[in-house]
């Protein structure tokens, strides 16, 4: 997030992370620094909060209008339309105050908001060295740029992407039954009725979850096996993914 707001001011970058890796990009982004006057700091002082649908969007702007010094952040999930909204306040703000009539839920709600959407989000569902950005859907959310210069993995990314051949992504998946907590171990084989591998689970909560799978076997009856227990799931396309999408 550009927290200036001309060019002429001085320039105040904000980064959303995971706060598991929050030692490890402060590392990553000081490689870079060189010898320029820059300054990477934790904000500490800081809340992030995820609105989701339900609140109109001129509703939340004029809320921030009223209210604007208790919210610092309050725009559009960069990701996708049914993600609503990232508010970003200071530690003990009124959140009632800030989106009147809004009820504050907690991290399950959201985590299994996203899961039905199919929304990846965070180091374990993006596993470093293993996570491939297409497979991810980060074309899908805003996350990649096939018009910017040069980045690391471009060339692969742009050829893959413009040859239409992705055979894996990570999809929304159902469990007929909630599963007990931390039952299935990352990376768990997901199988075909016949035996056939056909992805491999990242996450999820109660009956709800993400895995990367082969596309050309989502129609088929998959099962995972927890502790040599064959326990069925179904997997969905996003209702949100670009219509010619199925590739």
């Amino acid at each position: 997030f550009r927290l200036h707001e001309n060019p002429e001011e001085e320039p105040h970058i904000l980064l959303e992370c995971d706060s598991g890796v929050l030692d490890a990009i402060q590392k990553h982004l000081k490689l870079y620094k060189i010898r320029r006057k820059v300054n990477i700091a934790p904000c500490l002082d800081l809340s992030l909060w995820a609105v989701v649908p339900g609140e109109s969007a001129g509703d939340l702007a004029g809320s921030l209008a009223k209210r604007a010094d208790q919210a610092l952040i309050l725009t559009p999930d960069p990701r996708t339309d049914v993600m609503g909204w990232r508010l970003i306040t200071k530690k003990g703000a009124n959140l009632s105050e800030i989106i009147p009539e809004s009820h504050v839920g907690n991290i399950q709600d959201y985590h299994r908001h996203r899961y039905k959407q199919g929304i990846p989000e965070g180091v374990k569902d993006f596993p470093p060295g293993v996570a491939l950005p297409l497979e991810s859907n980060l074309a899908y959310m805003n996350g990649i740029s096939f018009t910017k210069g040069c980045y690391i993995g471009q060339e692969l990314t742009a050829r893959t992407h413009h040859m239409g051949v992705i055979r894996k992504r990570l999809l929304p998946i159902h469990f007929p039954a909630p599963l007990p907590r931390d039952s299935i171990p990352e990376g768990a084989e997901i199988v075909t009725e016949s035996g056939k591998s056909a992805g491999k689970f990242r996450a999820g909560g109660g009956e709800l979850g993400i895995a990367l799978l082969r596309l050309a076997n989502i129609n088929e009856p998959l099962c995972l096996n927890i502790a040599g227990e064959k326990v069925k799931l179904t997997a969905s396309i996003p209702e949100w993914w670009p219509k010619p999408a199925s590739k």
